[in-house]
């Protein structure tokens, strides 16, 4: 798969919670073409809370809130 501009070539993509209103078989395949862009050598950013994206991103950034606006990053390797 390729991610093109007219006159330049895109090598990442972040998404910003876009999952949450598709069913299971869209869902499904947007997932595969996120794994098919990151076996490309692309880089893919997701954010979201739905569980099956957690289930099948390999890597994840996990972010827990604290108080007073502080946070805490957990790296996890699946």
């Amino acid at each position: 798969m390729d991610l093109a501009g007219k006159n330049v070539r895109i090598e990442s993509l972040f998404i910003d919670e876009g999952f949450g209103s598709l069913d299971s078989e869209v869902l499904d395949l947007a997932i595969g073409t996120l794994e098919g862009l990151h076996q490309d050598s692309k880089s893919v950013g997701v954010i979201s809370h739905v569980e099956l994206l957690k289930q099948r991103i390999a890597t994840q950034i996990r972010v827990k809130k604290l108080t007073a606006g502080n946070s805490t990053l957990k790296i996890v390797e699946g």
